[in-house]
């Protein structure tokens, strides 16, 4: 059903980024999902790098948010095996390579948000924060994590 609608949408979902550091892309504990930090990765490398407003756009950055979500959504099917075990979307957090007087950080994780909901409906919405930060890693615009409610098997 979750695959029908990506397909609807136009997504396809990519082989998952790989971590770029010691970590594990997912870990589930009890029937919680907890998805590590993605960033805008395709084809295996950063598709949107640089701080916002001075480097990036606020669209470029929605962009990358997008291409975060999805990464998010890859992850999870590699783990999971099935989108259709995601009950819930309970928790994402968005950081926003941004100057420190940028204050726009919602509208870019919106697009993040806007697609879990586009997705998944009424199950796709969620608490969150987005926030500004000085960097991220390899230089990213934008990174995302996600906690998820799965159905257990």
């Amino acid at each position: 059903m979750i695959d029908e609608k990506l397909k609807s949408l136009g997504i396809t979902l990519p082989t998952p980024p790989k971590p770029a550091g010691s970590y594990i892309p997912v870990v589930i504990s009890g029937n919680l999902a907890f998805v590590s930090g993605q960033i805008p990765m395709q084809d295996g490398k950063v598709a949107y790098r640089g701080r916002v407003p001075t480097e990036r756009t606020l669209e470029d950055a929605q962009s990358a948010a997008k291409i975060c979500a999805i990464n998010i959504l890859a992850q999870l099917k590699a783990n999971l095996g099935n989108l259709d075990k995601i009950s819930k979307i309970v928790r994402v957090s968005g950081f926003v390579n941004s100057t420190s007087d940028f204050t726009e950080h919602p509208k870019i994780i919106n697009a993040a948000s806007d697609l879990f909901f586009e997705i998944f409906g009424e199950k796709g919405k969620h608490t969150r924060i987005a926030v500004g930060v000085s960097s991220l890693p390899l230089n990213s615009t934008v990174e995302i994590d996600m906690i998820a409610e799965v159905i257990s098997d």
